[in-house]
């Protein structure tokens, strides 16, 4: 696998990051003004930039904005999430919410909501914790068992299943603390608010950053441990690096979306092709890809049936599902699973 990208390669991935950003721009114009409310959107953003506190710019502001950077933000931050785990354990079928990270920082958020409602400001650390366990552990396994991409994704699976089933604990035995919670376990953006992307925001942005600044060191976890150690990477802080990274990514995402599932696997999996495997080309378009296609679907998931809305998880799933099974079949019959 190259670790520096060719003229060409580069030039490839600067047309499609720019298409990416102007495909991004449009659907965030739709996002705002497409809605069950009908409101003129000029109008609203001529009320908002002259300070009037009309309804217009009211919905505008406080619902339709926080929606869109929240689902902007999802989605850069889980398909970051899905490049980085699928680098570190050098699987393509690795995501974090099939092999249990989705799921350990919801079981830590919701614990956290149910013992501390008022620190809402402290759920995306608490979703990191839930998040950085549920990763170390899949890492252990992998290591434990000589792990094939197939079994890491049956441990994975296994991790998911008993951490989901606490979740399901604390909400049959604390019904009264997790009442609301539905749309959580679903995912959505729905009645997201703009102080708790803001705060999710503090840890994304500076993570994004991060791993931007480090992709190059999953192309060189991906020649395996003697090379990467022979060029003098520390293999083992190296992983852990960025499973914190990836953590961090996770578990703020969903400390406002809930649990989302399969965006970092459908995003860098669409996005692979025109990369040639450099994960250093791949995080950022995935970045731009993932912001993108969350954010559509959010925007079809809450006009499509207006004046009712359907989750986005559940869109998330309908596609995700099938998509998955289709690249499990697919790896097997490469012979590489």
């Amino acid at each position: 696998m190259p670790v520096f990208m060719n003229c060409s390669l580069r030039r490839k991935v600067r047309l499609c990051a720019a298409a990416l950003t102007l495909l991004l721009a449009g659907a965030a114009a739709c996002s705002l003004c497409l809605g069950a409310s009908g409101v003129p959107v000029w109008e609203a953003v001529r009320d908002a930039c002259s300070g009037v506190d009309s309804p217009a710019a009211r919905i505008l502001l406080h619902i339709r904005l926080p929606r869109a950077l929240a689902a902007m933000l999802s989605g850069a931050a889980l398909s970051a999430a899905g490049v980085i785990l699928q680098g570190v354990l050098l699987n393509p079928l690795a995501s974090a919410n099939i092999i249990g990270v989705n799921a350990g920082a919801g079981l830590t958020t919701l614990l956290f909501a149910c013992l501390f409602p008022t620190a809402a400001g402290l759920l995306p650390a608490a979703a990191f914790a839930g998040a950085m366990a549920a990763a170390l552990l899949i890492l252990l396994l992998a290591g434990r068992m000589g792990a094939s991409r197939l079994t890491v994704v049956l441990a994975g699976v296994a991790v998911n299943a008993i951490l989901s089933a606490g979740t399901d604990l604390i909400t049959t035995l604390e019904p009264e603390a997790t009442l609301g919670m539905s749309a959580f376990m679903i995912g959505g953006f729905s009645g997201v608010s703009a102080a708790r992307v803001y705060t999710a925001a503090a840890y994304i942005l500076p993570a994004l950053a991060l791993a931007l600044l480090t992709a190059g060191r999953l192309d060189v976890l991906g020649l395996g441990d003697e090379v990467a150690q022979s060029v003098g990477l520390r293999v083992r802080r190296a992983r852990v690096g960025q499973l914190m990274l990836a953590s961090v990514l996770a578990g703020a995402a969903i400390s406002f979306s809930g649990l989302l599932g399969f965006v970092g696997l459908i995003v860098p999996h669409a996005l692979r092709p025109l990369t040639g495997g450099e994960n250093r080309a791949l995080l950022p378009l995935s970045m731009l890809g993932g912001a993108l296609f969350v954010l559509v679907c959010d925007t079809v998931a809450r006009t499509a049936f207006a004046p009712y809305e359907v989750p986005v998880g559940i869109l998330l799933a309908l596609v995700g599902g099938p998509f998955f099974l289709w690249l499990l079949l697919h790896q097997r019959k490469g012979g590489r699973a």
